[in-house]
């Protein structure tokens, strides 16, 4: 079925393509689909010569999710409207604000950009759902902390529902590009209820702007890719050449050093570039993350695979890393070791697709390339004995996500191979030719 489901999203992306002229850059999950991030702006009251808004952005993507140092948000504002303050956030620039005398506001530029403060701020400047440094969890790892929100006092805007002109031109970084917003939607107004849940009120006015990602705009080369083995065949399939960049070329992959080098530890050391800039240990996939599928053992009623994520970036970790995988036998998984699990059904009647995730202060953190620079486990499933087999790659991944991203597969016919039956057959003629002709020289040896 795995293979099937990708043949279906790609009809399906390539209908939206030709019938609706929906661009490439927009983002389809066909694991996902009606994954998004939704920003929600409500006005929670009027002031003189504006209002105060309660900013919320939630990420209801299952497995993607937003890591330090975390989401940046903009806009431009219909007219003039300026902020004069905030709560819960900042905007990285004050812009010009020479013509105010007086009080001055927090920020006067037509295209602010917010960005969420940090764990620690004193409690008089955060507001509820603040302050995790722009870290937005997935839905399905941690839904509490996957919303984030600030407040904002507007000046210079509209005082009533028929005068507010809603801004334009949002735009989401997650901190780089890769999330492109929609416009501005007026829906029914938020409905708030107090903790006793004897009181209900209302925001005046509420929007919503609905923001989704795509793999494309993030980044030109992929971030991740996959090597396969077996314990049927000594091959070990390695991530293919250059998949996310070469060495000693200039690619966004950044620079890369040996694991041997004499120079490693100063280089590593040595903060001058940015921690966003990678520092990749040299092989010859040049990815920043590998993903390892072993097909271990095999057993009557079961057989048992173990998963293997190394990260071979110097300059970073990964917080609440998160692993998407599609196998058809998935729906027969029986146990699995030191990782989450959650079968991801986005189409009923299929149980193909499994989301996997680290164990809380255990091994939720993907450290930096190095010795502690990788994170296993094993997966254990029962065999079907309508499907089930070694023959043909069957028993490895269909495809796989490494934080939302798809990581490249090496090709079908690269695969370690399940000696055949032809092979087999060889292999015994020459042991029965060998058997007869030992059987001979003892007969000649003993009359």
């Amino acid at each position: 079925m795995g293979p099937l489901l990708s043949m279906a999203s790609a009809i399906i992306s390539l209908f939206l393509l030709s019938c609706f002229g929906i661009s490439r850059a927009e983002a389809y999950d066909a694991l996902d689909p009606i994954g998004n991030i939704t920003i929600k702006w409500d006005i929670m009251s009027w002031t003189t010569d504006g209002y105060v808004a309660t900013v919320t952005i939630h990420n209801f993507q299952q497995y993607r999710h937003i890591q330090a140092p975390g989401w940046q948000l903009g806009w431009t504002w219909a007219k003039k409207e300026v902020i004069w303050s905030m709560l819960g956030g900042q905007t990285t620039e004050q812009g010009d604000c020479s013509r105010f005398h007086g009080s001055i506001p927090h920020c006067c530029k037509r295209d602010p950009t917010i960005v969420d403060l940090l764990p620690g701020t004193s409690y008089n400047q955060q507001t509820a759902n603040c302050c995790r440094g722009g870290v937005l969890s997935s839905w399905v790892q941690d839904p509490l902390n996957a919303v984030s929100a600030f407040q904002v006092t507007v000046g210079l805007a509209g005082t009533t529902n028929k005068t507010v002109r809603l801004p334009k031109n949002f735009t989401l970084r997650a901190p780089g590009p890769g999330y492109t917003c929609g416009y501005p939607k007026l829906v029914r107004p938020t409905r708030f209820v107090s903790p006793d849940k004897r009181r209900a009120t209302q925001a005046m006015m509420t929007w919503n702007v609905t923001c989704t990602y795509s793999q494309f705009l993030a980044q030109k080369t992929p971030t991740c890719c996959v090597s396969l083995s077996s314990f049927y065949n000594d091959t070990v399939v390695n991530c293919p050449p250059c998949t996310c960049g070469c060495q000693h070329k200039t690619t966004d992959s950044g620079s890369c050093i040996r694991s041997d080098s004499p120079h490693l530890a100063s280089v590593v050391s040595h903060r001058s570039k940015s921690v966003n800039t990678p520092l990749l240990q040299c092989t010859s996939h040049m990815c920043p993350v590998r993903v390892h599928w072993h097909v271990k053992l095999n057993y009557k009623e079961y057989w048992r695979v173990k998963i293997t994520i190394t990260n071979f970036n110097y300059r970073m970790n990964f917080t609440q890393w998160n692993l998407v995988v599609q196998h058809p036998n998935f729906d027969n998984l029986t146990q699995i070791f030191s990782f989450n699990y959650k079968p991801l059904t986005p189409y009923a009647g299929l149980n193909d697709t499994a989301m996997l995730w680290g164990v809380r202060y255990y091994n939720d953190l993907l450290m930096e390339a190095g010795p502690f620079g990788n994170v296993q486990s094993e997966l254990l499933f029962r065999k079907d004995k309508s499907s089930f087999t070694f023959d043909k790659g069957w028993a490895f991944p269909r495809r796989i996500y490494f934080n939302g991203d798809d990581c490249v597969m090496p090709p079908p016919d690269a695969y370690p191979w399940l000696p055949n039956s032809s092979q087999r057959s060889v292999t015994s003629t020459l042991y029965a030719a060998a058997m007869i002709l030992a059987s001979g020289s003892l007969l000649w040896a003993y009359p």
